[in-house]
């Protein structure tokens, strides 16, 4: 110690000194002390200039930041988290039970082990914002780990410290971000996470998303188990397909919907206008958008199941009033349905209305898609030839064998109809669904094509306010289908008065919204004969 005085190094016996100070002063298990307090005196018996002091150092210095048994105090008042998650966010009924649940439960128990949300939903629903505003209405610490396109398990898991420029994994590194062992850890787009020949980064999640083995997390780095038990995990994707089995099944889905209309003209008003106000230096009461340029814009300017879109075209007005008032010295702005087109331009999209009258071999279906549901016309045409059955249109695999069944079906009951036999050797039968440009594929058009084929055949018009969404079998049974809300809320907007539902999807009409059921007449179906007798003229 003396000699370094002499040499002028004292900094590193003050170095040593002080990691010892807080050291004892640490809140954690004894092993852990243990095991740093040897760490310190290794350091310390390390020369000033040898090459593993700085190693030392800088592994010394992570577990002195780790909070091993530090925990923020989380809100206990269900009804005050109730609110902060209603003021943030209108709709995601499901999350937010979810969440008060989970605080119900850690307040009876005193400690209960968090439970791993996932929330799955197209881009633009909320999901990442749902997470902070858990987060406040919880009283806990936000960290946002982004795992798009990591392909290292090593920024899971951490490097080993044999590596030069080692350093803890990402988890680790949240935990010392947040100061606490009880964050809310947010694993942001976990279905982009990569796994392939050069690395398997979602096998490295395992550990930390079990709630069985992620009390004592090894990370390489630490090398001393870190209890993530405490850490209410919520991960975010857009697409359930991208996540490995295992992993998925280790977490809790909460699946988001898009948006209604009348969700989004909420959401609109109550969030998105007054922040893209204030972000364009908007005073209060310059600028009014009318409920009726609002439904236009919802409807005629954007496309999507969530609100992204919607947030920049209402951006794109306040730009234009913003303008208005420094060069015109307007004092109030008002958007207009009538006046929209000089803030926006043109309309970008159509949707495909009801047909006006009853037409042969015309029926309209419901598809589901990453924007919401969608209305799809099926388009059948009869004409002399050799019995052959084409498919236009870019349809997948299972749209045409869905075609092929429909067809094996109304041959089985042709003779009901007085088709004679010959017919379908005879002529030719091409289905045509619009929108060539468009892959579309799935089993629910099954009855839907089967009764446009049967219309052409027989002649006789299909009800154009009349829209169908099913599976069809062989034998003509209807089974059930999915994406229903979507659907029929694209029905809705195309002015469509009756929907015919497989009968198997009951519970989930039931689960749905009045909003979105209301002035749509829904009639369950289980068997071709049901639907036919109803969509034919």
């Amino acid at each position: 110690k003396l000699i370094r005085e002499e040499l002028g190094e004292d900094d590193t016996v003050s170095d040593g000194d002080h990691f010892m100070q807080e050291a004892e002063k640490l809140q954690a298990p004894k092993e852990i002390k243990e095991r740093l307090m040897k760490e310190i005196r290794r350091f310390k018996s390390l020369g000033y200039n040898n090459s593993e002091s700085s190693v030392s150092r800088g592994y010394i210095e992570t577990l002195l930041k780790l909070p091993w048994e530090k925990a923020s105090r989380d809100n206990k008042n269900l009804d005050k988290a109730s609110q902060i998650l209603e003021a943030d966010h209108y709709g995601l009924e499901k999350v937010k039970e979810r969440v008060l649940e989970f605080l119900a439960v850690r307040t009876l128990t005193k400690k209960g082990s968090s439970p791993i949300l996932c929330l799955v939903g197209p881009p633009g629903t909320g999901k990442t914002s749902i997470a902070r505003s858990v987060a406040r209405a919880l009283n806990k610490k936000y960290v946002r780990i982004s795992l798009g396109g990591v392909r290292d398990e090593a920024e899971i898991r951490g490097h080993r410290r044999t590596y030069v420029g080692a350093m803890p994994g990402r988890i680790a590194n949240g935990l010392i971000q947040a100061g606490v062992k009880n964050p809310l850890m947010l694993l942001d787009e976990i279905d982009k996470v990569s796994s392939d020949y050069k690395g398997d980064t979602a096998s490295a999640l395992l550990e930390v998303l079990d709630s069985e083995q992620n009390s004592k997390f090894a990370d390489h780095y630490v090398d001393l188990p870190l209890d993530l038990s405490e850490v209410l995990f919520i991960a975010t994707a857009n697409d359930m397909d991208g996540i490995p089995r295992p992993l998925l099944d280790r977490m809790e889905l909460i699946e988001i919907a898009g948006y209604t209309e009348n969700e989004k003209e909420h959401i609109a008003k109550e969030h998105l206008i007054p922040k893209q106000m204030e972000e364009n230096g908007i005073e209060k009461g310059k600028l009014t958008i009318q409920s009726a340029a609002l439904k236009k814009i919802i409807n005629n300017y954007t496309k999507e199941a969530g609100v992204r879109n919607l947030e920049r075209t209402i951006g794109q007005i306040c730009r234009k009033t913003a303008r208005l008032i420094m060069e015109e010295d307007k004092k109030k702005v008002t958007v207009t349905s009538k006046n929209l087109s000089d803030f926006l331009g043109k309309e970008h999209f159509n949707y495909l209305m009801a047909n006006k009258k009853d037409e042969i071999g015309i029926s309209r279906g419901l598809a589901w898609t990453q924007v919401g549901g969608d209305t799809l016309q099926i388009e059948v045409n009869v004409m002399p030839g050799k019995g052959e059955l084409m498919l236009t249109g870019q349809l997948g695999d299972v749209m045409k064998e869905s075609a092929q069944a429909g067809i094996t079906y109304i041959r089985s009951i042709a003779s009901d109809y007085k088709v004679e036999p010959e017919f379908f050797q005879e002529n030719d039968i091409h289905v045509h669904i619009p929108e060539g440009a468009v892959p579309k594929d799935g089993p629910s058009a099954g009855i839907t094509m089967a009764t446009a084929i049967l219309s052409a055949i027989i002649k006789k018009p299909v009800r154009a306010d009349l829209a169908m969404t099913g599976e069809i079998t062989l034998r003509g049974r209807v089974l059930p289908i999915g994406g229903l809300k979507e659907k029929l809320l694209a029905a809705k907007y195309a002015k469509i008065k009756e929907v015919l539902v497989p009968a198997e999807n009951k519970p989930d009409i039931q689960e749905l919204d009045k909003e979105i059921t209301d002035g749509l007449t829904i009639t369950f179906v289980s068997s071709m004969k049901e639907v036919l007798n109803k969509a034919l003229v």
